[in-house]
């Protein structure tokens, strides 16, 4: 595009290398993987899924970030929003000098501050239509640090909004990818988006598409969750299906599947072509992290453990996953374990807000599952292992010595 907008990294990966490894690595992540991702120590087994933590996307994102710093180090740099969802990897870019930029409470970013001299990194979710086309008009350097995945979900929407296809998006209104997303389609002055958030919301849909559904009704119901203008007496004769990447896989497909059904009986087998469309745009990090926690927990457990920010949509998604076969416990990082008063802080599925549970861990011999969404670093996993193992008394240093 120009001088000031990088999409492909500046080549100062060796450069950086050693401050990602310092900040990131983990040595007790590093001795399980060795030994077929499981070790005993004392009582407790610990077994870690074979896929977890940082995937392709959320690694060239903090790459970018860090080569962004290396490669600017004397003008301002400031992220929209966070580079991704977890608390520490933001916090080690503040540290760096990054400053962050957030919604007001009229839900707008304040670029007021930015100018034609700054440096602004755009997150691993993307930014949306209209606040890139505000910052291009800036002129300030743009380090676009946007996820692949997400990208291929943005062209497919576009394709929708294009061909006058109303674009269904399985996701979460506030979620910046989802927003990101759902504005692609006003690029085209007929794009029109609804965002369903699980399979009721798309069943009301469906509901409307038959002719059972109230149109007032759907409109009050999904006024955050619209464009501009929907008319679903006319936006819903076309639909095409995508989906927030970090959403649970199953759901999506399930979601296309209802939705390509109520078509089906509204239109007949024949036409459906002409009135629906659907592609998989499950990203297939978040499917690989979701299947190898299947996995997991088809084995015996007696505990699952999944870390990760409380507001990351795939790591509650992991613990939704987990809890409906295992007792589970989604912490933020291992300061929500207490050796001591052998408690844990954690977010129950479902919930807002964190509880605390004391003598969470059963007695005996147990076997504790372990897992961690695609935005938590490996050193924030291998920290959680050594808090469950010193709540038992025992402490991974021989672990550690032999490897």
């Amino acid at each position: 595009m120009s001088q000031t907008y990088f999409r492909k990294g500046f080549g100062l990966k060796d450069e950086i290398e050693g401050a990602l490894t310092a900040d990131y690595h983990s040595r007790v992540v590093e001795a399980i993987r060795d030994r077929g991702y499981a070790l005993t120590v004392g009582d407790l087994t610990i077994r870690l899924a074979r896929e977890f933590g940082f995937c392709y996307g959320v690694d060239r994102a903090v790459e970018y970030a860090y080569e962004a710093r290396t490669k600017f180090p004397d003008r301002r740099t400031l992220l929209v929003g966070e580079i991704i969802h977890n608390p520490h990897v933001n916090s080690k870019l503040r540290a760096m000098g990054v400053e962050f930029l957030f919604r007001g409470s009229d839900g707008a970013f304040d670029f007021s501050s930015v100018t034609a001299a700054d440096v602004v990194i755009l997150p691993a979710f993307g930014v949306t239509v209209h606040d890139f086309e505000r910052l291009r008009e800036v002129g300030c350097v743009l380090v676009d640090t946007t996820c692949g995945s997400v990208l291929n979900v943005w062209k497919r929407v576009e394709s929708y909004a294009r061909d006058g296809y109303t674009a269904v998006i399985h996701g979460k209104y506030f979620h910046e990818e989802t927003k990101a997303t759902a504005s692609q389609v006003t690029k085209y002055p007929q794009g029109k988006y609804i965002i369903v958030r699980h399979m009721d919301e798309a069943k009301l849909v469906c509901a409307f598409i038959e002719g059972h559904g109230n149109r007032d009704a759907l409109l009050q119901g999904f006024a955050h969750a619209i464009s501009p203008g929907f008319n679903p007496d006319t936006d819903l004769v076309k639909v095409g299906v995508a989906n927030q990447t970090t959403m649970l896989s199953n759901e999506s497909l399930a979601i296309a599947q209802e939705l390509g059904a109520s078509m089906a009986r509204h239109w007949g087998d024949a036409a459906l072509p002409e009135h629906f469309r659907t592609f998989d745009t499950i990203c297939s990090a978040t499917q690989e992290r979701q299947d190898a926690v299947l996995k997991l927990i088809a084995e015996p457990l007696d505990v699952m453990v999944v870390i990760g920010g409380y507001n990351s949509s795939n790591t509650t998604h992991l613990a939704a996953i987990c809890a409906a076969a295992v007792p589970t416990y989604h912490v933020e990082d291992a300061q929500c374990i207490d050796p001591q008063t052998r408690s844990i802080r954690y977010l129950p599925v479902g919930q807002r807000d964190p509880e605390q549970r004391d003598e969470w861990l059963p007695a005996g011999r147990i076997t504790i599952g372990i897992t961690a969404g695609a935005s938590t670093p490996n050193n924030k996993i291998g920290e959680t292992v050594e808090r469950i193992v010193a709540t038992r008394g025992e402490s991974l240093d021989t672990v550690l010595t032999v490897s």
